[in-house]
């Protein structure tokens, strides 16, 4: 099964889970800025739920089928068709050789995933899929979409039964954990950094979500590098924060006074430029707890998908 990419949109990848037990030798964890979106779109799509689909930024995508192929996309809200009948996230399409899937523009959020039955076909490096856009690595050839790029697809896994799910709603806060240098800020320097409305930067990427609004005034000394990863927040010199996302690099040397928690990762890559947002402090139990509201709402889904009931 083949697509060809008629509209690449402003950034369009091939991305899984990402690379695990590499950041020693500073390779970026990678994969799906927002995984949660990417397990449901796969799952519905009846395909495990790490395989590779394709990360569409802010929309603008068209692309052919050139033989019948069954997908299904979620994440952010954006208009989608087949051959101009509209579609919904979280449900599983057949469409036919030939015919047209395409992405508007965003209403809301930053990034949809679509999933197509035995997942995109590209070769593993690292044990991962997903494309390193900043190195090169991985991925289709190493790099975002083209136009007339050909897309494979594996074989695909057993029919499951036809389903529609209701996707988790984005919200406009993170939940944050106080992170290892938290205790380095004032209490002035605290409040601000948890009361300010923060607004995503243009500058942002899948790196690293810039944030600008009231800066906060640093006299903290700087640090050595020491590790980073998704989720931490960093505080830089301009005391702006940067909210590290999937492609983050593995060591750094700002100020690290938030972590946010890992339940809240997706919620991060579905901010885009211009959307504001406000950090909210949780304990551990309530970090813990939100972890595992949403592994039950996985394992209730993938029961649910088994017996044909979601």
């Amino acid at each position: 099964m083949t697509l060809t990419v008629l509209k690449p949109g402003p950034l369009t990848s091939v991305q899984d889970l990402g690379h695990g037990g590499y950041a020693a030798l500073g390779v970026p964890h990678g994969g799906a800025c927002d995984a949660l979106s990417l397990r449901l779109a796969n799952l519905v799509a009846g395909n495990d739920e790490g395989a590779a689909g394709l990360e569409i930024t802010l929309g603008g995508v068209a692309l052919r089928f050139e033989s019948a192929t069954t997908f299904a996309w979620a994440g952010a809200a954006m208009p989608v068709t087949l051959d101009g009948i509209a579609l919904n996230p979280a449900h599983r399409y057949t469409a036919g050789a030939g015919a047209v899937l395409r992405f508007g523009f965003v209403v809301r959020g930053a990034r949809a995933y679509l999933a197509l039955a035995g997942g995109v076909a590209v070769a593993p490096v690292l044990g991962s899929r997903s494309t390193g856009l900043i190195a090169g690595m991985g991925g289709f050839h190493g790099r975002a979409l083209r136009r007339d790029d050909v897309i494979e697809c594996g074989d695909a896994g057993p029919r499951v039964p036809g389903v529609a799910i209701a996707q988790a709603e984005r919200g406009e806060h993170l939940r944050v954990l106080a992170g290892p240098d938290w205790s380095q800020l004032g209490h002035e320097q605290q409040r601000q950094l948890l009361t300010t409305p923060w607004q995503v930067s243009p500058a942002s990427n899948r790196m690293g979500m810039r944030l600008t609004g009231e800066t906060l005034e640093l006299d903290a000394p700087s640090l050595d590098s020491h590790a980073v990863m998704p989720g931490c927040v960093q505080l830089p010199p301009s005391g702006e924060p940067i909210v590290l996302l999937a492609d983050a690099q593995t060591t750094g040397g700002y100020l690290r006074p938030l972590v946010v928690i890992q339940a809240d990762l997706w919620r991060a890559g579905q901010f885009k430029p211009g959307d504001t947002l406000r950090f909210v402090e949780v304990d551990h139990r309530a970090a813990l707890a939100a972890l595992a509201a949403q592994r039950d709402w996985l394992a209730r889904l993938r029961y649910a998908l088994a017996r044909g009931t979601a």
